[in-house]
């Protein structure tokens, strides 16, 4: 089974105008949701670890979890209200985003009831901004300190500097978590937001130095490459024709895992022994995850039957 730790959201879209105002089309998300929703529609045992509020918008994403089939016995609830994103694309698809959500329910994760966590669970996947915003940040990284020893950590940060605009405190989280992650992945738009002057290959070597087994660039249009102590691969983007990018990376990170669970790799020691060619073949089963995303508005990821 695999823990998602991270935010819940509404993700609001423009629907047109009104004769009073804007319609709105809102729609269950955030980036560990969008993972922990995609576990469980690739056939993967997933549990979503989140505090969510109890208004309407946090019955709707619960709802939404439990109609996915995602394990909700570590979810928490909170009075405080949900996040909300408001999307907006530009003429490539591309989102922006402006949230609203600094007392949301999403970043009150208590870490008392996490103290014992499931033995079923084999791998924790965090990512997002609840990385840098607290309370929110300290409960996981508690977590992340005492279990990555003994069991698999897969982080991706995506950065968002409209929630936390300081690159400074964003490095820094992706540092800390560099020493104690076993499965980094990240765009390279944010890598190079978060280092300008060091090439993709050098960043992925430092981190591999530092203890990560397996380094994963996502690099849109480009496709995606992929770094272990050993071996290096890279694939091209899928053809597809795009409606939007919302959920793209996270399509990616949870097809990314899918396929490393059906082929008992989701181990440290198993990924750091990866081969180009089952490189490859991993990045191009989550590129096609992703271009699926990407061809349905918003993030809606794929089936297993679809791969």
């Amino acid at each position: 089974m695999v823990l998602v730790f991270g935010e819940s959201l509404i993700d609001v879209f423009a629907a047109g105008e009104t004769a009073a105002g804007l319609a709105l089309d809102g729609r269950v998300g955030g980036s560990p949701f969008n993972v922990a929703v995609g576990l469980a529609r690739l056939a993967q045992p997933a549990s979503f670890v989140t505090c969510i509020s109890t208004d309407p918008f946090g019955e709707r994403l619960a709802q939404a979890l439990r109609t996915e089939g995602v394990d909700l016995s570590l979810l928490q609830r909170h009075l405080s209200p949900t996040t909300l994103s408001v999307v907006s694309t530009d003429a490539h698809g591309a989102p922006s985003y402006a949230f609203h959500g600094d007392h949301g329910a999403d970043r009150l994760l208590d870490p008392r009831p996490l103290q014992a966590l499931p033995e079923a669970a084999k791998v924790l996947q965090l990512g997002s901004y609840p990385l840098v915003v607290e309370p929110v940040a300290s409960t996981l990284k508690l977590v992340v300190e005492r279990e990555h020893a003994r069991r698999l950590v897969a982080y991706d940060p995506n950065v968002r500097l409209n929630v936390e605009p300081s690159v400074l405190r964003w490095r820094a989280a992706v540092e800390w978590m560099a020493q104690r992650a076993h499965l980094l992945k990240l765009s390279a738009e944010d890598a190079a937001l978060l280092h300008p002057d060091e090439p993709l290959a050098a960043l992925a070597r430092r981190w591999l130095a530092q203890g990560v087994s397996l380094v994963v660039v996502t690099c849109g249009g480009d496709g995606a490459a992929a770094w272990t102590a050993r071996a290096q691969a890279s694939v091209p983007a899928e053809a597809v024709e795009v409606v939007d990018t919302v959920g793209a990376g996270d399509s990616f990170q949870a097809a990314m895992l899918a396929w490393l669970a059906e082929k008992e790799l989701l181990d440290p020691r198993a990924l750091a022994r990866t081969e180009a060619d089952e490189l490859r073949a991993m990045l191009r089963f989550a590129a096609r995850a992703a271009a699926i995303t990407c061809s349905r508005r918003g993030a809606d990821l794929p089936r297993r039957n679809e791969l």
